[in-house]
């Protein structure tokens, strides 16, 4: 768990909409951006992500999540983007039409699915490696942090961050070589998450 995640976790202790507003405050727009890369519509993207922010907050979902609040809520956006594009293919595709068989009825769920199964291989490879390796990776690959600075914000050497980088890189790199296919038909799409397609093409 990050230092930011767990400051949030905290506050949820003694201020549940205090909570809520950090969350929004640091989650809303990577949402948003990791929503529109599934629906292609700015304005759809931002009303999914507002709609989980309203359900999170009247259900009280902040009592029931024991793991990362940043990987439950973008384990969010994914479901309901994936929801909403099934719904807009039922509304726009006619049996009568279009067989269901045909590649273009199902082309939308099979990247998300697709999708969805390189996510999940990534983040299994990324939380297996130590947790000092892990926290110099996200900061560099996710956070976009240079060496030297993520360097002095640890009190490490330049060559150990380098270091931690390359086995990381080394692990993902060795853990998804049955996935090459699938992350440059992703990558043409556009379905991958800025962040997340960082993280690929530097393999």
């Amino acid at each position: 768990m990050s230092d930011g995640e767990f400051f949030i976790r905290k506050t949820f202790e003694t201020d549940v909409q205090k909570g809520c507003e950090l969350l929004f405050q640091r989650y809303y727009k990577p949402m948003c951006s990791h929503a529109v890369r599934f629906v292609y519509s700015k304005d759809i993207a931002e009303d999914i992500v507002a709609e989980i922010f309203c359900n999170f907050w009247d259900n009280e979902s902040y009592q029931t999540v024991h793991s990362s609040f940043g990987a439950y809520l973008f384990g969010s956006v994914r479901n309901r983007c994936f929801n909403y594009l099934q719904k807009e293919q039922n509304k726009t595709l006619s049996l009568d039409a279009i067989g269901e068989n045909d590649p273009v009825h199902s082309i939308l769920p099979e990247k998300i699915m697709q999708y969805e199964e390189l996510y999940q291989q990534v983040n299994t490879l990324v939380t297996s490696l130590s947790p000092q390796c892990q926290k110099v990776f996200i900061m560099n690959r996710f956070e976009g942090k240079a060496g030297k600075e993520i360097a002095a914000e640890l009190s490490l050497s330049t060559r150990t961050v380098e270091a931690h980088i390359a086995k990381a890189l080394s692990i993902l790199r060795n853990g998804l070589r049955h996935y090459w296919t699938e992350i440059l038909l992703l990558a043409q799409s556009g379905i991958l998450m800025k962040e997340f397609e960082n993280i690929l093409t530097s393999l």
